[in-house]
């Protein structure tokens, strides 16, 4: 499936933050991309603007498209819960997602390659789809062959983050997916209300 794979440092500038992670030029210029970028002075966006940039930033951080996102949407509004929320949490289910979270690829892209290139197990057998959605108890894990690959051993080594709804196994390269994490379990910086009023119209 077709994924964004332009230059990343253009988009977080767009956004204003780094959306991809750690990036150093973002660091350097983080003011809009153009020629105009720093000085030019811009009106204020409509409340449309508003909403649309939001589910982009949410689309360009989780590297969903628009149709899968759209269905994500479908799912999450038929849900007992907040909208919004199950949203996110839909997201953050997501198979590349949660292996880049537990810090076996340093971006979300990453992950999503190892994925696809069959690195990754759940429950022992080999998912090469990213966008596979995890339940409560599922063991995520580098497959045997793939557990001395320097890329991974990289990733763990420089990996600090902690997650109250994941648990790692360092000796075993695997993790659980304990839940899905609640809405202040989920440090992205995205206004998922936004996203719903503008579904909503």
């Amino acid at each position: 499936m077709a994924r964004y794979t332009g230059p990343k440092t253009k988009i977080a500038r767009k956004f204003g933050e780094a959306i991809f992670g750690d990036d150093k030029n973002f660091e350097k210029r983080n003011y809009p991309p153009g020629q105009h970028g720093v000085g030019k002075r811009r009106g204020k966006k409509s409340e449309y603007a508003i909403q649309l940039m939001e589910k982009q930033k949410a689309k360009y951080t989780y590297g969903i498209l628009e149709r899968q996102f759209s269905n994500l949407f479908k799912k999450a509004s038929a849900s007992k819960g907040i909208t919004g929320e199950v949203l996110l949490q839909l997201c953050e289910s997501r198979l590349d997602n949660v292996v880049y979270r537990l810090g076996v690829a340093n971006s979300r892209r990453g992950a999503r390659q190892l994925v696809s290139h069959r690195h990754i197990t759940v429950n022992g057998d080999i998912v090469n789809i990213p966008s596979y959605r995890l339940k409560a108890g599922d063991v995520v894990a580098v497959r045997e062959k793939s557990k001395s690959l320097q890329a991974i051993e990289n990733a763990l080594a420089a990996n600090s983050n902690v997650y109250e709804w994941l648990s790692w196994n360092a000796d075993q390269k695997s993790g659980t997916f304990i839940k899905a994490p609640e809405r202040l379990q989920i440090p992205e910086n995205i206004k998922e209300q936004l996203i719903v009023e503008l579904y909503s119209k």
